[in-house]
């Protein structure tokens, strides 16, 4: 039997009618190869976005798209322990993804971690990684598997051809408000991770003022899903709830997170924010590729890659392999330049910080030129925020909210006000957890190997 037009199956789509598979296939086939113009799309998107789709349709959805294109096959490219991989909903100030593959690459994984850019208020690891000169975001595939093979980790982008139709549906839904869509966000992730063939996937779906999804209950349900859509497609998954209502490490901006990172694989820093929601990722990843007998094992595993120095150099030879300089963690200030104007930013009264507008201090950073404000605008990867006050820290006269790093002093004023009003000051001030909740399938890795 015929498919339908595609304009009687978005006016089903439109009234509130499930599509079946084959029907959902035929659309993403449309999208993908250009057979759907962009108003057409678009209706789809919003059509989605208006009426939602039951599992059985957000799974096809999901399948459809992944099968648009190539799929990886890490067999063929000669590893021997389990891939593994991750994905954030996005935040600020979160730059877990640098610390989190050379970690887990230290114990034994192999992690092709395919990242995205920034989105909105929220920061973007490749807009971070591309602040080191040279470096290869959007390598080859070839090339991504041997830069696996070596370093154990890359952190790239997901390559033209992996996943084409959610590429040009991601595009239209950024410019027709319907990026909030669940089923949608759903196949977004999951099939450009199902592509990239991975034998489990964790998933940091975060909460608070800094998160796409701000209400708890909402990022709740994002997490049932994409665990739930995760396991019907025979990927093994768990999802961490997490905190985002301040930011995750002190500083918020491309080179400014990528040089804390940077610290932090040396020894030289502290942020525990940042490092307690990075060893809970990892505690998932290394138990959901077998590489630790419990949890206390796992934590402690990523614990000693990192004190010893074997994750800094799982990083130093990714970005080696990527293009980037080999001596980027001994000479980061000879490769990744500062703001030319930094300066602190003070209350204007004392206090304790008691809540933070992490959003507020996102799209203060895409003002100052940290992130785009229109599709292709260039970034300057210098500027940001940095030594942010944390809720519960005591701020005045000699205590500031944060130091602001911009491109020049005219910048310095309005980043001030912004800056001042993210933060409400009160006589005390407690954060909440950083974990909310966990979510997992019963599923276990196909390949296994020990650390």
């Amino acid at each position: 039997m015929a498919m339908p037009l595609p304009q009687e199956l978005l006016r089903r789509k439109r009234d509130g009618l499930a599509l079946g598979e084959a029907e959902i296939r035929s659309l993403v086939a449309g999208i993908a190869d250009g057979r759907l113009c962009d108003a057409q799309v678009g209706a789809f998107a919003m059509a989605v976005c208006l009426r939602g789709m039951d599992d059985d349709e957000t799974l096809a959805l999901t399948l459809a798209m992944r099968d648009s294109g190539a799929r990886l096959d890490w067999r063929d490219a000669g590893l021997h322990g389990p891939v593994l991989d991750k994905h954030s909903t996005g935040g600020v100030g979160d730059c877990t993804s640098l610390l989190l593959g050379p970690l887990v690459a230290a114990c034994g994984g192999h992690v092709p971690m395919l990242s995205g850019r920034g989105l909105g208020h929220t920061g973007g690891t490749l807009d971070k990684l591309e602040a080191i000169p040279g470096y290869d975001t959007a390598p080859s595939n070839e090339r991504l598997c041997r830069v696996v093979r070596e370093a154990g980790v890359a952190i790239v982008g997901a390559s033209a051809d992996l996943a084409p139709a959610d590429r040009r549906l991601y595009a239209i839904r950024d410019v027709t408000a319907t990026v909030e869509s669940t089923p949608l966000i759903v196949a977004s992730i999951l099939s450009k991770k199902l592509a990239a063939s991975p034998d489990a996937l964790v998933l940091d779906v975060k909460a608070g003022s800094g998160a796409t999804l701000p209400d708890r209950a909402q990022a709740r349900a994002l997490a049932d899903r994409l665990v739930a859509v995760a396991r019907a497609a025979g990927l093994p998954a768990s999802a961490l709830l997490t905190d985002m209502s301040q930011p995750l490490a002190t500083a918020v901006g491309n080179a400014l997170e990528l040089r804390l990172v940077l610290r932090l694989l040396r020894g030289e820093r502290a942020e525990p924010r940042l490092l307690a929601v990075t060893l809970a990722l990892g505690v998932e990843m290394l138990l959901q590729g077998r590489l630790a007998s419990d949890r206390a094992d796992a934590e402690r595993r990523l614990r000693d890659a990192l004190s010893s120095g074997r994750a800094a150099e799982r990083f130093a030879r990714m970005v080696a392999l990527l293009g980037g300089p080999r001596d980027l963690l001994e000479r980061e200030d000879a490769h990744l330049a500062d703001a030319p104007c930094i300066a602190p930013v003070f209350p204007l009264q004392e206090g304790v910080v008691a809540a933070i507008d992490a959003r507020a201090l996102g799209l203060t950073v895409v003002a100052l030129g940290g992130g785009r404000s229109r599709a292709g605008a260039r970034i300057d990867p210098r500027v940001g925020l940095a030594r942010i006050a944390a809720i519960g820290t005591r701020v005045g006269r000699d205590a500031p909210l944060a130091w602001v790093h911009a491109a020049d002093a005219d910048a310095l004023p309005q980043a001030a006000q912004r800056l001042r009003a993210a933060f409400r000051l009160a006589d005390h001030g407690e954060a909440p957890p950083l974990i909310h909740g966990r979510l997992a399938t019963a599923e276990t890795p196909t390949r296994t190997a020990t650390a």
